[in-house]
């Protein structure tokens, strides 16, 4: 008989259900990106991506060819031709203004002004006929409403790996992300032992303090600090725009977060290795180096994760202490660039997307059997 501590609580179902939709509701606009930045570009203006294996549906427009082209055939005159011009397609609807393109279904004969008559096949084969002769300079303009099949194409790719600059602007980017990513670890794990092991008065208070910081607003005192930088700066002949004051915000932006989640997991450590290691003789030097560092290392990996996450999408910051020079330019900056000043590229930037991941998908498959670990542990225990 099967013990009742062997059967699986409702609960878990339900745990189990409620993770499974999460994953299934980052993972599909993600799947939308991807399928958008392979298909042609016009199939994107008109549908969704959730349609790219059915065919879809384009609204166009033909100039027929002008009155003196006519003909005249069993007592009427008729103008011929095919709306694809050569090209090939499938006419659904057709009409004869912009507002009413499927008024006529492909194959019916429509009475426009004067008697003129259009009959638009589903080949695109078109007739336009009168029983007077027709006049006029131009040619009778035919809307007509034709089904696409699915398009996938690299296009929107070779456009953004074309674009001029985008190596450098690969290179700015990296520039700025792996040092504003090391520095704030190799200041956050000093402090972090300290207040974690080390006894001195305000200990408690610089805890509070770091916590407090966590809540402050990037936006509020990014402006402050770059006035505070210049006016440094100034003094010491340091440039304004440059990497070393994005290097700096960077870090204090990281700090809090940092020394937090640090400070937890080096509290958790087991204390019978740090009294035995100072029974031997071992500074505090010491203790970080051989045994906290190596100890701690699913923090820091953690952190890495996310500071570096945030560094290389980072726009905002870099356009204010880096600059907009063609030369200065982060990656994002770069592909917010090729969308034009009013977006009219913007079918480019689903493929902008996937090339802007792929180093974070490197860096995070790199160490995300860290990144759980480093987040959980000392959440239940502290020092």
């Amino acid at each position: 008989m099967i013990g009742s501590s062997s059967r699986r609580s409702p609960l878990t179902f339900v745990v189990h259900l409620t993770v499974l939709f999460l994953v299934v509701l980052w993972t599909l606009p993600t799947a939308g990106l991807l399928i958008s930045s392979l298909r042609d570009k016009d199939q994107i203006a008109v549908s969704g991506w959730w349609t790219a294996l059915a065919p879809s549906k384009q609204n166009a427009v033909y100039r027929a060819p002008a009155p003196d082209t006519q003909v005249e055939q069993n007592g009427r005159y008729v103008i011929t031709g095919n709306v694809f011009d050569g090209g090939t397609g499938t006419v659904s609807a057709f009409g004869n203004s912009v507002q009413t393109p499927d008024e006529f279904e492909a194959g019916e004969t429509a009475t426009l002004s004067d008697g003129v008559t259009m009959t638009v096949a589903e080949n695109g084969d078109f007739t336009i006929s009168s029983a007077e002769p027709m006049k006029g300079r131009r040619g009778e303009r035919i809307f007509y409403t034709t089904s696409v099949p699915p398009q996938f194409t690299l296009d929107n790719y070779r456009e953004v790996l074309s674009a001029q600059g985008l190596g450098q602007s690969f290179i700015n980017s990296l520039t700025v992300a792996i040092p504003s990513t090391v520095i704030p670890i190799l200041i956050a794990a000093f402090a972090a032992y300290a207040l974690a092991w080390m006894k001195f008065p305000g200990r408690a208070l610089l805890i509070a303090l770091v916590v407090g910081l966590l809540v402050v607003p990037l936006q509020m005192s990014l402006i402050p600090l770059l006035r505070l930088y210049n006016d440094i700066g100034a003094q010491f002949g340091v440039s304004p725009k440059g990497y070393l004051g994005i290097w700096l915000a960077h870090t204090g932006f990281g700090l809090p977060l940092a020394i937090y989640l640090l400070r937890n997991y080096i509290a958790g450590l087991p204390r019978e290795i740090m009294e035995s290691a100072r029974v031997d003789g071992a500074s505090d030097f010491d203790i970080f180096v051989k045994i906290v560092l190596p100890l701690s290392f699913p923090a820091l990996a953690s952190f890495a994760i996310f500071q570096f996450l945030w560094t290389w999408n980072d726009l905002l910051v870099a356009l204010v202490f880096l600059g907009s020079r063609d030369d200065q330019l982060v990656l994002t900056g770069r592909l917010v660039n090729l969308l034009g000043s009013r977006g009219g590229n913007w079918e480019i930037l689903t493929a902008s997307a996937f090339i802007t991941i792929i180093v974070p998908l490197i860096v995070f498959f790199s160490l995300q059997r860290f990144l759980v670990r480093g987040l959980l542990a000392g959440s239940v225990k502290g020092g």
